[in-house]
């Protein structure tokens, strides 16, 4: 079984464009870069699909996945501030 061609996103990116501006057929472009034509429609429905959340907030997102995870480091060492300090009271109750 030979490799699948794998193809960089600046490449896919700049095919989709072209198919979108809508100057050449699917075919033509397909035919000029030696890709499947289907491959080209598959690319191009990927792109509209995911095209309308560029435009959410992601950056509300990511700050509330900071917040968290700083929120879990802090539970973290407090939590282990706990544990050291039972294991050292511990081993003072038993002697060793």
């Amino acid at each position: 079984m030979g490799n699948r061609k794998q193809y960089p996103a600046e490449l896919k990116a700049k095919i989709v464009l072209e198919i979108l501006r809508e100057e050449k057929s699917i075919s033509q472009i397909a035919s000029e870069y030696g890709i499947h034509p289907s491959l080209l429609n598959k690319w191009r429905n990927v792109a509209i699909q995911k095209l309308p959340s560029l435009f959410t907030d992601e950056t509300k997102s990511i700050e509330n996945m900071k917040s968290e995870y700083e929120r879990k480091i802090q539970d973290l060492y407090a939590e282990v501030g706990r544990l050291t300090t039972e294991l050292t009271w511990l081993k003072k109750k038993s002697g060793l």
